[in-house]
């Protein structure tokens, strides 16, 4: 994994603290895609268990596996005592039980691209659902947005993580729907946006920025610097545009 994919769990507090979690309609768009109950899940790189909460609080059962120690014990100090726990990365996951829905929370972009897709459905009942989500926020305020691009541009030109596979930004079906399109594996790929604006004070935004992993990779004074220029840039509040990205998949019926 790389250092990027490592370098959240010194700040596993921080996570859980400044992230948002995610809304219901989330859940309504799976299970909704699904045609018929979820009872089982698997979530590839739990974090500190936002979206585990939300899933489990739907009645599914979930084991929850995480690569980062830290971030477990987060994750173990919020979610429902019947939640499964497990430290394990994507590629140590051995097949054995079947899932009716495996998902990654703003995740996937760290697992090995060799192999992904034949590893997925091997986790996934046949007939059952991959489900990948996430998004980066922004400012909605052109101007504010602007604002921080400048402030941070002496010292990161972008805080986004890339495209895994180089698919523009522009373009219609986006990474993993584009992979996905291309696996024998899986089936009716399709992709929709869970729109959500969100207002949090100019410090708590800031601590939002101190748990993404572009920031978190940079030497302690650059990072002290970046996150007190940007914080001097921004409005005492901040509306952000924190817009969820949806890509569902089905796993192919065996024949």
């Amino acid at each position: 994994m790389s250092d990027r994919a490592l370098s959240f769990g010194e700040v596993a507090e921080a996570y859980e603290r400044f992230r948002p979690g995610y809304p219901v309609e989330l859940v309504d768009t799976v299970t909704a895609y699904a045609g018929r109950p979820v009872r089982t899940a698997l979530e590839v790189g739990a974090g500190t268990g936002k979206a585990t909460r939300l899933f489990a609080r739907q009645g599914i059962t979930v084991t929850a596996t995480e690569p980062d120690g830290a971030m477990l014990a987060e994750l173990r100090k919020h979610v429902p005592p019947d939640v499964r726990t497990v430290r394990a990365a994507f590629e140590d996951l051995r097949p054995g039980q079947r899932y009716g829905l495996v998902y990654a929370a703003a995740s996937l972009h760290w697992t090995n691209p060799q192999g992904r897709w034949s590893r997925m459905a091997a986790l996934l009942e046949p007939g059952g659902v991959f489900a990948s989500f996430g998004g980066p926020t922004r400012p909605a305020d052109p101007a504010v947005e602007e604002a921080v691009r400048t402030a941070r541009a002496p010292f990161l030109e972008s805080d986004e993580v890339p495209s895994p596979d180089g698919t523009p930004s522009g373009c219609d079906m986006q990474w993993p729907g584009t992979e996905l399109r291309r696996s024998p594996w899986f089936t009716d790929v399709r992709q929709s946006v869970v729109e959500r604006r969100l207002t949090v004070s100019a410090s708590d935004y800031v601590g939002q920025l101190s748990t993404i992993s572009a920031y978190l990779v940079l030497p302690d004074a650059k990072r002290e610097q970046v996150f007190d220029r940007i914080a001097r840039a921004l409005p005492e509040t901040v509306e952000i545009v924190a817009d969820i990205t949806v890509h569902l998949a089905r796993r192919r019926e065996e024949r």
